[in-house]
C-alpha cells in the first residue's frame, strides 16, 4: 500500500484539490503581441500593417490570407474582419537607435533584454515594447505614444502634418474595452461607407442624365429649328412643284392643242414653192392622181394603190 519505511506524506499528495489556473506570463505575452505577426506568428518585418482593431501584421501575410481562403481557421479568426487590403494601414515606424537586434547574441552567451524594442515614439522617445500605450493615425499611418498625443494636443499629425480627427486614432494592442470601442467604430464606419455608395450611385446617374439633357437641349432646339426650316422648305418645294406641274399640264395641253391645230392646218405640197420634180414625188401632186376611168372599182385604205 506504500507509506512504509518511515515516509510521511503531505496532505496535497494524498488529497487531490482543484487545479490551479495557469497564468500567462505578461512579459511573454507582450513580446508576442509587439514582436510577432498576429496572423502568421512570424517576427514582424517591414512593411508592417495594422488593422482597424489595432493588431499588427506582416503585409505579406495579409495578402496571402486574402488570396488563399483555405488558411488555418484558428489563425483566420484573428483576421476575419479584414475583407480587403484597404482595411489595413501601413505603419510609419521610427527605429530605435539603441536596438541592435540579434547581432550581438549570435552564440547565445549574452543576455537578451526583452524590454528593448525595435521602434520608439518619434515625439517623446518611449520604446514600443508594450509597457506604454501606443496608437497610430488611420489617415497617414504615423505611430505615436498616447502620452505624446495627450501632452501635445493638435489636430495635425506631428510628423507629416496631415489633419486628423478623434476617430482616426487607433490604439495598438489595446485591452478588451479598447477593442470593443474600435470594433463599434469600424462597424459604424463601414455602414456609413455603404450608405454613401448607395446614395452616390443614383446621384451619379441623375447628374449624368442631367448633363445629357443639358447637352442635348441646345441641339434639340437646333434640331427643332432645322425641322421647322425643313418643313417650310418642303412646303415651298411642294408649292413650286405643284405650280410647275400645273404649268407643265397647261403647257402640255397647249402643245396638244397646237399640235392638233397644226395638224388641222397642214400645208399641201402643191401650194409650196418647191420644184415640180420634187412635188411629183408626193401623192398630192396632179401627176399621181387618177381619173375615174383609170381608177379601179374597189376602194383601198391608201389612195395611191392601183
Amino acid at each position: 500500500m506504500g507509506c512504509d519505511g518511515g515516509t510521511i506524506p503531505k496532505r496535497h499528495e494524498l488529497v487531490k484539490g482543484p487545479k490551479k489556473v495557469e497564468k500567462v506570463d505578461k512579459n511573454a505575452e507582450l513580446v508576442a503581441q509587439w514582436n510577432y505577426c498576429t496572423l502568421s506568428q512570424e517576427i514582424l518585418r517591414r512593411p508592417i500593417v495594422a488593422c482597424e482593431l489595432g493588431r499588427l501584421y506582416n503585409k505579406d501575410a495579409v495578402i496571402e490570407f486574402l488570396l488563399d481562403k483555405s488558411n488555418d481557421k484558428a489563425l483566420g479568426q484573428a483576421a476575419s474582419h479584414i475583407k480587403s487590403i484597404k482595411n489595413v494601414t501601413e505603419l510609419k515606424l521610427s527605429d530605435n537607435p539603441s536596438w541592435s537586434g540579434d547581432k550581438g547574441n549570435t552564440k547565445g552567451d549574452k543576455y537578451d533584454d526583452l524590454q528593448r524594442a525595435r521602434f520608439i515614439c518619434p515625439v517623446v522617445g518611449l520604446e514600443m515594447n508594450g509597457r506604454h500605450r501606443f496608437c497610430f493615425l488611420r489617415c497617414c499611418g504615423c505611430v505615436f505614444s498616447e502620452r505624446a498625443l495627450k501632452e501635445i494636443k493638435a489636430e495635425v499629425c506631428h510628423t507629416c502634418g496631415v489633419p486628423f480627427q478623434e476617430d482616426d486614432v487607433i490604439v495598438l494592442n489595446g485591452n478588451k474595452e479598447d477593442v470593443d470601442v474600435l470594433k463599434k467604430r469600424m462597424e459604424d464606419r463601414r455602414l456609413k461607407m455603404k450608405l454613401e455608395k448607395k446614395f452616390k450611385k443614383p446621384k451619379a446617374v441623375e447628374s449624368a442624365s442631367k448633363s445629357d439633357v443639358t447637352k442635348e437641349s441646345p441641339g434639340s432646339s437646333k434640331v427643332k429649328g432645322l425641322k421647322y426650316e425643313e418643313t417650310s422648305l418642303n412646303s415651298k418645294e411642294k408649292k413650286l412643284i405643284s405650280s410647275q406641274k400645273t404649268a407643265g399640264t397647261n403647257g402640255n395641253s397647249s402643245g396638244k392643242i397646237s399640235k392638233s391645230s397644226s395638224g388641222t392646218t397642214k400645208r399641201s405640197i402643191a401650194d409650196s414653192e418647191e420644184s415640180e420634180a420634187y412635188k411629183s414625188i408626193f401623192t398630192t401632186h396632179s401627176s399621181a392622181k387618177r381619173s375615174k376611168e383609170e381608177s379601179s372599182n374597189w376602194v383601198t385604205h391608201t389612195s395611191y394603190c392601183f
